[in-house]
């Protein structure tokens, strides 16, 4: 379990260990906002682990204000997209030579109306919208996946991404305060509305762990079934322009 916090991190893998019986859980730092932190991360799994069989990526930031990480990327699109494209693709060695592997990025179903501004990615030329971010970091995990497809072809590494649905997690934290009619709506009864965290990660699992699965690399999926992605989602030009952008902003080719 790669996490930011580690104090609530080892909470959670306790609990991991107290219901499942397995021992074997193992937390590690990581800050997807900051290019240092995902190296370093990589770094020392690549030294201490033999194998990776399934990397899901699934951490996130939802409609923040504008904050500024230390990299000078915008958070959404740093920590949605930029940290996972530069960790998947510094574990791709293992993730080969592991193969049969997997890789599960978590989407939303926000990517639909979503546009990538490559000429300003991070909002230092336009006023700064919380959705706007948001859509455009979930349109890039899309985009990511399916390029990432592309490039695995034959690997024996198979990519996926989703939508897990609308969760009653700490996700929606400052939605309330920048949209006060959102927020209103998140509140009962819309929470009944909304899945637990059990219901919101079967997606995620499905694509992990489904048999059969590896012709459909790097399709879209929501409720544990295969759905079509947003037509912005399924531009190959934009996302092999994604790539090769999210390639210079990371310093990947400084890397190899």
């Amino acid at each position: 379990m790669a996490c930011r916090d580690l104090s609530r991190a080892e909470c959670a893998a306790e609990e991991v260990r107290r219901s499942t019986g397995n021992g074997n859980v193992v937390i590690r730092h990581l800050d997807l906002a900051s290019i240092y932190s995902v190296t370093q991360f990589a770094k020392d799994f690549l030294d201490s682990e033999d194998r990776l069989d399934i990397l899901i990526n699934n951490a996130g930031v939802m409609m923040c204000p504008r904050w500024i990480t230390e990299d000078g990327f915008e958070t959404q699109m740093a920590v949605n997209h930029l940290g996972h494209f530069l960790l998947t693709n510094l574990l791709l060695p293992m993730l080969k030579s592991s193969a049969p592997s997997r890789i599960i990025n978590v989407s939303s179903i926000a990517h639909q109306g979503g546009r990538i501004d490559f000429d300003d990615l991070f909002f230092s030329k336009k006023p700064y919208s919380a959705l706007e971010s948001y859509r455009q970091s979930k349109l890039a995990n899309v985009l990511f996946t399916r390029e990432l497809a592309q490039r695995l072809r034959g690997s024996g590494v198979s990519t996926f991404c989703l939508h897990p649905g609308v969760i009653r997690t700490e996700l929606i934290r400052h939605v309330a305060g920048l949209f006060p009619l959102i927020g209103g709506l998140l509140r009962l009864p819309g929470l009944l509305l909304m899945k637990t965290p059990w219901q919101g990660c079967q997606t995620t699992v499905f694509c992990a762990v489904t048999p059969g699965l590896e012709d459909r690399s790097g399709c879209y999926f929501s409720d544990c079934r295969e759905k079509g992605a947003a037509p912005e989602g399924q531009d190959d030009e934009a996302a092999k322009r994604l790539w090769e952008e999210s390639t210079r902003l990371v310093g990947l080719k400084d890397m190899y």
